[in-house]
C-alpha cells in the first residue's frame, strides 16, 4: 500500500524529470562519450582558434628582436650562406652586446670558408645558443647541434608538438632524450638566460615542489586530455602557447641590414636576438591558429608563421610569465571539465521543460549560447580555456532531445484526448481542448472541476412498446439512425454528446470549454433549447422517410437543464469516461421524463426556471406549474418551450 502510494505521489512528475534526464544529463553523457573518443576535437581546437583571433593582441616584447633571412639574402650570400657570413654576423650583434643570441637553423656540418673562425667564435662565446631535433619526423631522423655548442651545454631543441589538424597550439619547455636526460627547449633555453640578468629575478625562488615556477607563476604541464585534446602526445614538458598574435608580432631586420650596419648597436642592446629563416624557399613555416580568418578561412596574405617567430613568442611567454606576470593558458581539471557539461546540458533542460509551449526554448538555447561564448571569451582573458562547444552542442541536442520528447509526449495527450472527447464533440471544441490540454490533463485523467452547463436529455415516447414489436437487428439499425441524427444537431449547435443509454441522448453545452460569464452561460442554454427545436425538426423529416419506407414513426421528449456540475473523467484505469454529474443532471433527466401525460406534439420540451432565466424572451415558453420532481424534496417552476407551428397550430 505504501508503494502505491508513493507511486501515485511519484508520478505526476515523472514525466517531466524523465524528459530532463534524457535532455540533460542524458546528452550531456553521449557528448562525453563522443568527446572521450576525440569526434569533438576539431570543433574545440576551431573554437579555440576563434579565441586567439578575437582576443586583443599584446603589446609588442621589445626585449626580442628578429634577424631574418630573406630570399634577397640568399641571393647575395647562397643558401646555405658560409661559415664566414655567419661569423660576420654573430660578431656583428655581439659587439652591439645582447643578452643572447639563439640561432634557429642547423648548424651541425662545416660551410666553407670560415669554418674554423666560427668554432673559435662558439668556443669563446657564452651567449650564443645553438639548436638540434631530437624527434625524427616525415622529413628525416634527428639532426644534431653544433659540436662546440653541444660540449658546452649551450644547444636547445627545436622540435614543435603539431596538432593532429597540422596546426602549432603547444610548445616545448624540455623534452626527454632516448637517454632520459631533460633538454632545453630553444625558446626556454634563451628566456632562461636572458631571466638570469635581471636583477629582480632569483633563480633560486621556485616554491613549488613539482613543476617549473617562474617569478609567481607555475608552468603546470601539458597533459594528454587537457582541454579539447583527447590523447595528445604529452612527451617532455609541454605548455599552450599564449601567443601574443600572429606573424609579424615582433621587431624584425633582415641579415643584410645587420651586415650593412643600417641596424645601429642601440637596437640590439640587452635585447635577445633570434636568427632564423624567413624565405620562403626555406619553408621553415608552420600553421597557427592565426592561420585563418574568423571565419575559418585562409588568410590571403601570409598565413604561416616562421619557426623562428614561434620560437620567439615561446621565449617571450616565458618572459612574461616570469617578469610580468602574464597569465599562462590554463584548463580545469577533467572532472571540473564533466561537471561544467552536465551543469549546462540538465539547467537547460530544466528550462526547456518550463518554457516548452512558447517560443522560449529557443530562447534559451540562444541565451545560453551567448552565454557561454561570453564566458569563454572572458576567461581566455584571464588564460583559462574552459569548454564552451560541447555545452553548446549540448544546448542544441538537448532542445533537440526535449522537443522530440514533447511532441511524444503531445501525441499520448492527443489520444488521450481523442479517447475522452473524439466521439462527439465538434472539430472547433476540439481544437480549443487541445489548447488547453496541459490545463486540463492531469495524471492522465481529467480532475473534477466545476462549471456551469445546460444539460439535456432525450428520450424516445413509448420506446419499450417499439422495441417488443420489431426484430432486434432492424430496430438496432433504426436506432442508430435515429441517434445519428440527433447527434449530428447537437454537433452543429456546438453542443458535446456525454453519453447514449438506450433510446436516450445526453448532450451538454459548456464543456469542456468551462463558462465563467453569463453572456457565455445564457448563449449555451440558448443554444440547448434552439438544439431541442431543431431535433424536432430532424425527427419531423426522420418520421416522413420512415413512414414512406414502412418503418415505426415515433414521437420524442427532451429535458433541460442549467446550473452547476462537475466535469471530469469517470471511471477505472482500465476505463474511464469524461462526463459531468451534478444535480442539473438529475433535473434534466427528471424533466424528461415528468408526466408522460402532459402532451408536446411530435417534440415535448420542458426547461428548468435556471434555463428559461437565461432563454426568456428567445423562445415561445408557457409555465407548465410549480411541481415537484422525482427525488426532489422541494417543488420547482418547470416551462415548456413550444415551436413555432405548435404556437401557429399547425402541429
Amino acid at each position: 500500500m505504501v508503494w502505491v502510494n508513493l507511486r501515485k505521489q511519484v508520478q505526476p512528475y515523472w514525466s517531466q524529470w524523465q524528459g530532463i534526464l534524457m535532455a540533460g544529463p542524458g546528452v550531456a553523457v553521449m557528448l562525453l562519450l563522443l568527446r572521450g573518443l576525440g569526434l569533438l576535437q576539431p570543433l574545440e581546437w576551431a573554437a579555440y582558434d576563434r579565441l586567439f583571433l578575437l582576443r586583443p593582441e599584446s603589446p609588442r616584447d621589445e626585449r626580442i628582436l628578429i634577424v631574418g633571412v630573406t630570399e634577397a639574402d640568399l641571393e647575395r650570400w647562397g643558401s646555405p650562406f658560409n661559415d664566414e657570413t655567419l661569423a660576420t654576423l654573430l660578431e656583428t650583434l655581439e659587439d652591439a652586446d645582447p643578452r643572447a643570441i639563439g640561432l634557429d637553423f642547423y648548424r651541425n656540418l662545416p660551410v666553407e670558408p670560415g669554418h674554423e673562425r666560427l668554432v673559435e667564435l662558439f668556443e669563446t662565446s657564452d651567449r650564443i645558443i645553438g639548436i638540434e631535433k631530437q624527434v625524427p619526423d616525415q622529413q628525416g631522423g634527428r639532426i644534431g647541434p653544433p659540436p662546440v655548442l653541444a660540449e658546452r651545454g649551450l644547444v636547445g631543441v627545436n622540435d614543435v608538438p603539431v596538432d593532429g589538424d597540422g596546426r602549432l597550439r603547444r610548445a616545448l619547455l624540455f623534452l626527454t632524450d632516448e637517454e632520459g636526460n631533460s633538454r632545453p627547449s630553444l625558446g626556454f633555453l634563451l628566456a632562461w638566460l636572458y631571466l638570469q640578468q635581471e636583477r629582480e629575478f632569483d633563480p633560486e625562488a621556485q616554491t613549488h615542489p613539482e613543476y617549473l615556477q617562474l617569478g609567481r607563476r607555475v608552468f603546470y604541464p601539458f597533459e594528454a586530455n587537457d582541454g579539447g585534446y583527447v590523447r595528445a602526445d604529452a612527451g617532455g614538458y609541454q605548455i599552450l602557447l599564449n601567443f601574443r598574435g600572429g606573424p609579424g608580432s615582433f621587431e624584425m631586420v633582415s641579415m643584410a641590414e645587420v651586415l650593412d650596419g643600417e641596424v645601429s648597436p642601440e637596437r640590439l642592446r640587452d635585447r635577445l636576438v633570434l636568427i632564423g629563416p624567413l624565405a620562403p624557399s626555406l619553408n621553415d613555416f608552420f600553421y597557427t591558429p592565426y592561420s585563418q580568418n574568423l571565419w575559418g578561412g585562409l588568410l590571403e596574405g601570409p598565413d604561416r608563421m616562421s619557426g623562428v617567430e614561434f620560437q620567439a613568442h615561446l621565449t617571450s611567454q616565458v618572459i612574461s610569465a616570469a617578469l610580468d606576470d602574464r597569465p599562462l593558458i590554463r584548463v580545469w581539471p577533467s572532472l571540473w571539465e564533466m561537471l561544467w557539461i552536465v551543469a549546462w546540458t540538465s539547467g537547460a533542460a530544466v528550462f526547456y521543460w518550463r518554457w516548452r509551449q512558447s517560443a522560449g526554448g529557443l530562447l534559451v538555447m540562444l541565451a545560453g549560447w551567448i552565454v557561454l561564448a561570453g564566458l569563454g571569451y572572458g576567461a581566455f582573458l584571464w588564460g583559462w580555456w574552459i569548454p564552451a562547444i560541447v555545452p553548446m552542442l549540448g544546448l542544441g541536442a538537448g532542445a533537440i532531445v526535449m522537443t522530440s520528447y514533447v511532441a511524444r509526449l503531445e501525441r499520448e495527450d492527443r489520444a488521450l484526448m481523442m479517447h475522452l472527447f473524439g466521439r462527439h464533440v465538434t472539430s472547433t471544441v476540439a481544437e480549443e481542448i487541445w489548447r488547453q490540454r496541459h490545463e486540463l490533463v492531469r495524471e492522465g485523467r481529467l480532475p473534477g472541476r466545476r462549471a456551469t452547463a445546460t444539460v439535456l436529455f432525450t428520450d424516445i415516447k413509448n420506446f419499450s412498446t417499439l422495441a417488443e414489436q420489431i426484430d432486434a437487428e432492424p430496430l438496432m439499425g433504426w436506432l442508430n439512425e435515429y441517434m445519428e441524427g440527433m447527434a449530428e444537431v447537437v454537433l452543429r449547435h456546438e453542443g458535446a454528446i456525454d453519453k447514449f443509454i438506450g433510446d436516450s441522448v445526453m448532450a451538454v453545452f459548456g464543456v469542456p470549454l468551462l463558462r465563467e460569464r453569463e453572456d457565455e452561460i445564457a448563449a449555451d442554454a440558448i443554444a440547448a433549447v434552439r438544439c431541442a427545436l431543431d431535433m424536432a425538426e430532424r425527427l419531423r423529416q426522420l418520421n416522413a422517410r420512415w413512414q414512406e419506407q414502412g418503418q415505426p414513426i415515433i414521437a420524442m421528449r427532451v429535458g433541460i437543464a442549467t446550473g452547476p456540475v462537475v466535469v471530469g473523467s469517470l471511471g477505472s484505469s482500465q476505463r474511464e469516461d469524461y462526463t459531468i454529474i451534478g444535480d442539473s443532471v438529475n433535473v434534466a433527466a427528471r424533466l424528461e421524463s415528468f408526466d408522460k401525460s402532459v402532451e408536446g406534439g411530435l417534440c415535448r420540451i420542458l426547461v428548468s426556471e435556471s434555463t428559461h432565466h437565461y432563454v426568456q424572451g428567445q423562445f415561445p415558453v408557457e409555465l407548465l406549474g410549480n411541481v415537484l420532481l422525482k427525488g426532489r424534496q422541494k417543488p420547482a417552476k418547470i416551462y415548456q418551450v413550444r415551436s413555432e407551428a405548435e404556437v401557429l397550430g399547425e402541429d
